[in-house]
Formats: C-alpha cells, structure tokens, sequence
C-alpha cells in the first residue's frame, strides 16, 4: 500500500560530481591475444604505435611501413597526425611559436591564419619538443575512452618498461624519465606521447618494449539526483501497514492504531513517474517516526 505526493521544482536538485579509479595491467592485457585452446580473446584495448618521419618520401601503400598491435596504422600516419593535433604551435621553438601560439581554450583566427590549441594540460607557459628531421620517431601509447572515462587523472599515469625503469607523468601535461623529460601526455585523450631519448629509452624502444605495464586513474562524472521528501504535519498520519487490521471483513483497526497519540513510523520511499509506475525504492536504514507538530523531511540521492 502506498500514498502518494507530487514533487515541487524546488524538490529536485542535480549535483555533478567526479569520480575515479585506479586501473593497472600488463602489457600481456594490453591487446588482443591468441588463448592455447586456439580461440581469442579480446584485451583492454591499450595500442601502442610508432610514428616515423616519411615525408620526403612518396606514400607507397604496399611498401609504406606500418605499425600498431590491435589497429594497423601507417607509421606516416601516426607520425604526422600527433604532430598536427599536439604540436603545431612547437615546431620552430620548444616555447611555443608566438605568431600561432594559442594557450585559451577558444581559438581565434581564419582558416588561413589558423590558431592552434593542441590540447594543453596547464596554465603555465607549456614547452614541448618535437623531432623533425629526417626518419625521426615518436612512440605513442594509446588508452581506450571506456577505461580513462573523461580524462586520465594528472599525476596518475605511470608506465614501467622492466629493466629500464618508469615514466611517470608531472601533472602538467608532461613525461618523466627519472629527471628528465621524455614527451607529454594529453588527458583528456588518453595519449601517451615520447618524442626525447633518455639513456636507454628512445621513442621507438619505449613502445615496441617486450615487458611493460601501465597504471592510471580514470576520471567520470556521475550525476547525482537529490529528491526532498518532506512530509508535512497534516500527512501521512494513518498507517498504511496491513498488519494494524484486526478485521478483514470490516477493515477495523486495533485500537492503539486509532488512538490521537498514535504515528506511523515510515521505512520506505517509493519515487514513481506521472502514470503511478514505481521507478526507485529506498529504504530506510531504520523507521522513522512521523510527527504531529513538526515537518520531517527525507533526502533520497540517486546517482546516474
């Protein structure tokens, strides 16, 4: 049995809110993998590519080399794609090239003077470095949307290639090779991007390693809905529970039930849609006494 109150605009609030999870495997997780029975078996989906500079020469579809565990890409491709997506404004200086230089997150200009983002991670002056000579490469990891959500969490990310050691990423949009720095990481895409050599580790090597592992935390935005219940002094004064019945045949309650000093205790709330269909139920932790002199109002949180 139930009884029923419409919800007031003021009743509802909606509150965002981000959380996150922490997500760790090894490169045998990565991609897809062949099982012993002979069947496959799909992975997490982290691809690891390598761009190398071909532009001199002619793209040849059969002879072009290629790259990529999961999706075969042409190294060409990878190589110029990163560089125009995340490096446009950092090819003719490390600080940014002033006359294109775009920092906001609007971008101005025409087509033919173009401003370009490249998808910066601080509010500080960014450097990044990008190889353009001949036959450079770059190495590029590369995280699926359904495990990062909306944005790998800054100064979560850690990638450890065994026997050579961790790149970890500064929370500013860069990657550290113990002091020094490596490439850059762009959040909001789940990118990993190594441009510089370090020792042992270059551009290729830090992609095409046989023992790796990466770790990150995901970010997502949850809703949440907040419905607030109040029940006035004049409401929901008569019990509901059919256990108060001393007579099914003429429906008379006990008598404590029909006393003035008697009130229902409430342990349950249903939210329904404008045809009466029940869409959530909470309950309580434990009955809450409903009271004759004050209002008593119950906040339900329902998260989207």
């Amino acid at each position: 049995m139930s009884a029923f109150k419409q919800f007031l605009a003021k009743d509802i609030k909606v509150v965002p809110f981000t959380v996150n999870k922490d997500f760790s495997f090894t490169n045998g997780e990565f991609y897809t993998s062949s099982a012993d029975n002979g069947t496959y078996k799909q992975y997490v989906g982290i691809d690891r590519f390598v761009g190398k500079n071909l532009s001199g020469s002619n793209f040849i579809e059969s002879t072009d080399p290629t790259t990529g565990t999961i999706t075969t890409r042409y190294q060409r491709t990878i190589y110029n794609s990163v560089k125009e997506l995340y490096y446009s404004n950092f090819l003719t200086s490390s600080w940014g090239d002033i006359s294109s230089a775009n920092q906001a997150e609007n971008i101005t200009g025409s087509i033919y003077t173009p401003n370009y983002y490249n998808y910066l991670s601080s509010t500080l002056t960014a450097s990044r470095y990008f190889p353009t000579a001949s036959d450079s490469y770059i190495g590029v990891i590369s995280i699926p949307s359904k495990l990062y959500g909306e944005y790998i969490q800054p100064k979560s990310f850690t990638y450890v290639l065994t026997g050579t050691g961790s790149v970890i990423d500064d929370g500013e949009g860069n990657l550290l090779f113990g002091a020094d720095k490596v490439g850059n990481i762009i959040y909001e895409h789940g990118i990993a991007i190594f441009t510089l050599a370090s020792g042992d580790l270059t551009p290729s090597s830090s992609v095409s390693h046989d023992d790796t592992s990466v770790s990150f935390k995901s970010s997502f935005t949850i809703y949440e809905t907040q419905y607030k219940c109040t029940i006035n002094t004049s409401e929901f004064n008569f019990s509901l529970n059919p256990s108060l019945i001393q007579n099914n045949t003429s429906g008379s309650l006990y008598n404590f039930a029909t006393s003035s000093f008697f009130d229902p205790y409430i342990t349950t709330i249903g939210l329904y849609d404008d045809f009466q269909n029940l869409l959530a139920v909470a309950k309580l932790s434990q009955p809450i006494q409903s009271s004759q002199t004050t209002d008593t109002t119950i906040l339900v949180n329902l998260d989207l």
